[in-house]
């Protein structure tokens, strides 16, 4: 399924959290930047998003995306450096923007980068002891270079992902994180089991794929 259309599912999911829970401009921007990246991470495993010809136009969005994102990284870079600063919702905004940019590319360079992004959330993560951070830093290094639709695509995958939401939303203090990361990384899945090549859920311990025609 296209990139453009999971990202549209995990804006959906996003617009529902910012409606139900209590809203506030930092709470929405964080939901929306949770469910389009959880919408999304799934796919950090392959160049398959995105990856045929685009319009102009689709190549400028991906080009401010990824342009916001490094602005937002250079906030955080500043927040990591003066002492009490450190804001979770923000992080996660600013890694949001900046991998959503990223997850269109392809080749070696963009694992490379994609890997790099992840290594510097989890020592960060490590050396100020959260761990939510450091769940997501060891799912950003390693799934850029797995198969695509293999251990991202599972139920196991879906766990964690969970666990890493409900991390940061202990840490930021902002009721259903958790939620709206499960929905939107479950989205994914379930959009991709209703495509010809589906799914394989439970690999490795089954592994042959599961669709829903």
């Amino acid at each position: 399924m296209k990139g453009t259309t999971h990202l549209a599912i995990g804006c959906a999911i996003g617009a529902v959290a910012c409606a139900y829970y209590p809203f506030s401009p930092s709470n929405a921007a964080l939901y929306l930047s949770v469910a389009g990246l959880s919408a999304l991470s799934a796919d950090l495993d392959g160049p398959s998003i995105l990856s045929r010809k685009i319009s102009k136009l689709s190549k400028w969005l991906r080009n401010a995306m990824l342009g916001a994102g490094l602005l937002l990284i250079v906030g955080l870079a500043y927040q990591l450096v003066v002492p009490g600063r450190f804001d979770p919702a923000y992080a996660a905004c600013a890694v949001s923007a900046f991998l959503l940019g990223l997850v269109a590319r392809q080749g070696a360079i963009r694992n490379a980068l994609v890997s790099l992004v992840g290594g510097a959330l989890l020592y960060y993560g490590s050396i100020k002891g959260y761990t939510w951070l450091v769940g997501l830093g060891a799912f950003v290094v390693w799934v850029p270079w797995l198969k695509h639709r293999g251990m991202t695509h599972t139920l196991w995958a879906l766990i964690g992902w969970g666990a890493i939401g409900w991390g940061l939303e202990r840490q930021s203090g902002i009721d259903g994180v958790t939620a709206v990361a499960v929905a939107g990384y479950a989205s994914h899945l379930l959009a991709d089991t209703m495509t010809p090549s589906g799914v394989k859920w439970l690999y490795p311990l089954y592994k042959k794929s599961i669709k829903l025609h």
